[in-house]
């Protein structure tokens, strides 16, 4: 059968989604195993220069790729790059593709946006870095004021790093200085960059333990970290009544083990909390930038005392930002003198740098303006659809979920409450053949989950070519 992207069902090929409590029969692994080899096999044939620059890289590189974390795109080897531009890149194949990944949120503006860019161009000639400000960094600084600074107890001081694990950090460390208090409190199975304190998780008997995969803790993480469910009020609670936790690091919903909504009253119940136990309320919104202008802070309309803004806002050169109340400022300062102010485990040489506050400036002002966030929206609403309209066409037992400009389908048919849910219902393999099965017609999906993030440049072209593709692995999958 040809699929195309209509935007109704066919009646034809429609079948009974699977309701009520009965178990989800699995996809047929013969027919998933089989599926995957072929798209191996073609992957191979369609990129022989980038299995070229491959085997290259293997000489002095682990694995033949710059971070080791590359060698996990499904395939023989990753697809080098060659060029990208708004939302599509060229591979060393000279093969031109759809990009839905923009460098997981990195590029959420699109690739080399023109405003960015010249602002890069200009900077770059008149100095890079020199531990200096430059007169970008205070407008930089009251436009971010501008997006998260509302409500009773606003967001309007901010410090730039060169990532959001940066920002992090540091404002853990702030958080355990004002506080006195050892612990950070964590969502089970959150990510929030490589910050030690959040590869954590719950083992079975409920026990704070090592998230799979974990390398090189520092400290036992019982000693330095309390994980509770995400949207589990009771526990939440009760962990922040002991009274040893500084902050809670926490997404506004869950991005990076699949979406994961916030329950009604959550939010709320979490600032009452925090608030009653003199804890430090951190809102990572690496990822849930995708809501809008302000995040879900501004959306949702939400009251932490300090929020991370991550690679976004960089426009694909490395920054990020954290801000924080007038009051959480002012104690964090009267506990640090000048003479020490550099030694506390805050900045290094290269945070606020030139060419880094140049290209935050045009990208804030000049391409993820306000206006820019609505067609972005309705793009990832598209793309939900469809992915929606193709499940029940073949009657697969899985769900989509959209967070703003972004959208992402798992592989159980109820959304996920908690991180161990979502877990729970991965795939690794489904996964893999699912994401080679795209990228071989040329659409480029989030690496290790299965998720499409929109751009300004990015068009219901874009999005369509993906719903053809994934309604093409379904069929494959289901027959």
């Amino acid at each position: 059968m040809r699929w195309t992207c209509s935007r109704t069902s066919s009646p034809a090929r429609r079948r009974p989604r699977p309701t009520g409590p009965e178990p989800v029969p699995p996809v047929n692994r013969d027919t998933l195993a089989a599926a995957l080899a072929d798209e191996r096999r073609r992957f191979v044939a369609d990129h022989p220069r980038c299995g070229e620059l491959a085997a290259a890289g293997r000489e002095h590189m682990p694995l033949g790729v710059p971070m080791s974390w590359m060698a996990k795109w499904p395939g023989a080897y990753p697809v080098h790059v060659a060029e990208a531009r708004g939302a599509r890149f060229v591979c060393a194949d000279g093969l031109e593709h759809t990009d839905l990944c923009l460098g997981d949120t990195g590029a959420m503006t699109g690739h080399s946006p023109a405003a960015t860019v010249a602002a890069i161009a200009r900077q770059a000639s008149r100095g890079i870095t020199a531990m200096l400000p430059t007169a970008d960094a205070a407008p930089v600084a009251a436009e971010l004021t501008r997006r998260f600074g509302r409500g009773p107890a606003p967001v309007t001081q901010w410090q730039f790093t060169l990532s959001a694990t940066d920002a992090n950090r540091h404002l853990i460390r702030y958080a355990r200085q004002v506080t006195g208090r050892p612990k950070v409190l964590v969502f089970d199975y959150c990510y929030h960059g490589s910050v030690d304190e959040t590869f954590a998780t719950l083992d079975p008997r409920g026990n704070v333990a090592a998230r799979r995969g974990n390398i090189g803790a520092p400290a036992p993480l019982r000693d330095t970290t309390v994980v509770v469910p995400f949207n589990d009020l009771p526990a939440l609670a009760a962990a922040l009544a002991v009274g040893d936790v500084a902050a809670v690091l926490a997404e506004p919903a869950m991005t990076n083990i699949g979406i994961v909504l916030p329950e009604e009253g959550f939010h709320a119940a979490l600032r009452d909390l925090t608030r009653r136990h003199g804890v430090v309320l951190i809102l990572d919104e690496t990822h849930t930038l995708c809501v809008g202008p302000g995040g879900a802070v501004r959306a949702w309309e939400l009251e932490p005392d300090a929020v991370v803004v991550g690679k976004t806002i960089g426009g694909g050169i490395p920054a990020a930002a954290l801000g924080m109340t007038a009051e959480l400022a002012a104690r964090v300062g009267a506990g640090i003198d000048l003479e020490d102010i550099d030694v506390g485990g805050i900045g290094g040489t290269l945070a606020g740098n030139a060419l880094s506050m140049a290209a935050v400036r045009a990208t804030l002002s000049e391409v993820l303006t306000d206006d820019a966030f609505g067609p972005m929206i309705a793009l990832a609403a598209r793309w939900t659809e469809g992915v929606r309209v193709v499940l029940d066409d073949v009657g697969l037992p899985w769900h989509v979920t959209q967070l703003g400009a972004r959208a992402e389908y798992a592989f159980s048919l109820a959304p996920p409450r908690h991180g161990a849910e979502a877990a729970a219902a991965d795939d690794f393999p489904l996964q893999q053949y699912l994401h080679l099965q795209a990228l071989n017609r040329r659409v480029l999906l989030t690496p290790f989950h299965n998720m499409a993030l929109m751009s300004p440049a990015t068009t219901a072209a874009d999005v369509d070519a993906h719903t053809v593709a994934f309604a093409e692995a379904a069929f494959t999958l289901t027959t």
